[in-house]
């Protein structure tokens, strides 16, 4: 039977002695006592990529970025010290993949394990490519329909306007952020500034958990991943819409109060937050 990409990647760095997977924000790695010589990244950061940045050898970096850029990239934070990426899906033989995982590992791995490896694996290619949904689950036909309302409603906002971070869709007032979508693996989130007190008083709601990174600023998420109620998201857009604008935009909402979608997926007993 035909083995997917992430078990094909395992086969690749597994076979070797005491090799073992552990995560590592979010991603799998792979280690030899203590010491990495693989992740196996997705769409880092938006990257589109689906790749293993190896633990290379000094040298091999600059020696294969420049010789196929098609196959080859520096990875962020790590290639400064001479990590090697390794475009996965862009036709680059596994055979050889499993040879530069193993030049990783013996870079890393004490000299009585190195003794031990014998012949690499003659890999084969995996039985199926990852979907674009799988590679960047924001573009799976649930992610979209949210995306499309949630985008409809920050934009109608004033001065409001799109950008990207981290491969994630973020709204902004100006240059500060107020609204941010993001897919955790597992949850499609809407993520908003509510206030260190509310978070609190959200969290004992299932649908809710504080966000790594900012959460202590303040800032709540909200999982949508197969129901939304969107005047409760509205509630939450505005209010966090309202910390972070300045007073011209505040004026203007005033004035001019924007539409925004009226409708449930589901109703749930929570109280929105006020607005």
């Amino acid at each position: 039977m035909a083995l997917d990409l992430p078990q094909t990647v395992r086969e690749a760095c597994l076979w070797l002695p005491e090799a073992e997977e552990f995560v590592s924000h979010g991603s799998p790695n792979f280690r030899v006592r203590g010491k990495t010589f693989a992740t196996y990244a997705v769409n880092h950061h938006g990257d589109g990529r689906v790749a293993l940045w190896l633990n290379a050898l000094p040298g091999s970096q600059e020696l294969h970025v420049r010789a196929e850029p098609a196959h080859f990239f520096v990875p962020p934070y790590v290639g400064p010290r001479g990590w090697l990426g390794v475009v996965l899906d862009g036709g680059i033989a596994w055979k050889r993949v499993a040879a530069l995982v193993r030049e990783a590992y013996e870079k890393v791995a004490p000299a009585e394990l190195q003794a031990r490896i014998g012949n690499t694996p003659a890999l084969k290619g995996p039985g199926k490519a990852l979907s674009a949904s799988q590679i960047d689950p924001l573009k799976s036909p649930r992610a979209s329909t949210v995306l499309k309302s949630l985008r409809k409603m920050c934009m109608q906002l004033p001065e409001s306007h799109e950008e990207r971070q981290f491969g994630h869709p973020v709204w902004q007032a100006g240059k500060k952020t107020f609204a941010l979508a993001r897919h955790d693996g597992q949850r499609l989130t809407l993520c908003f500034w509510v206030g260190v007190d509310q978070q609190g008083l959200l969290i004992a709601d299932s649908r809710y958990q504080i966000p790594p990174y900012m959460g202590h600023n303040g800032w709540i998420a909200l999982d949508v991943s197969t129901d939304c109620d969107w005047n409760e998201v509205e509630a939450l857009t505005l209010q966090s819409f309202r910390h972070f604008a300045l007073k011209r935009m505040l004026l203007q909402l005033l004035r001019h109060p924007s539409p925004a979608p009226r409708r449930r997926e589901r109703r749930h007993g929570h109280r929105a937050p006020a607005r």
